[in-house]
């Protein structure tokens, strides 16, 4: 005879497991501060990267500005207000991803929870039907 419960925890499990279950077993695999310094990191070379790039673009540009101003334009001071934007802008993108992906982290946690909850349940179901346990024991 088929058991109605038990069907439904198995389609609530891999529901789960086709959405977000690949996605939070990876995340399983990490500690919370690992996770998200790692993602901090990857963030801050992609920072770093756009605004390399947009440097580069801006550069070429405003090119023929910077030949004809060669001799007048003071290099130090320009450096230190691109490399100044530039640390304000890394400290802020990967402040926000380490906050960004710790909460990340702490739903998937909330989500395996409940996810091993209800495969603890179906074990239990598994157990009742070989007779190892009674229904009412858990």
């Amino acid at each position: 005879m088929l058991n109605e419960r038990k069907i439904r925890l198995m389609t609530k499990l891999a529901i789960y497991e086709k959405k977000d279950g690949k996605e939070d077993l990876k995340l399983a695999k990490y500690y919370k501060g690992d996770y998200a310094r790692l993602q901090a990191w990857k963030t801050g070379i992609a920072v770093t990267i756009a605004y390399v790039l947009l440097l580069v673009v801006a550069a070429v540009y405003k090119l023929e500005y910077f030949l004809d101003n060669a001799f007048i334009i003071d290099f130090k001071e320009l450096g230190m207000k691109v490399l100044g934007i530039y640390v304000i802008v890394l400290t802020v993108y990967v402040v926000i991803a380490m906050l960004g992906y710790s909460l990340k982290y702490a739903a998937s946690r909330k989500k395996l929870a409940k996810y091993f909850r209800m495969l603890r349940k179906l074990n239990h179901f598994y157990l009742v039907e070989d007779g190892v346990v009674k229904e009412d024991e858990e």
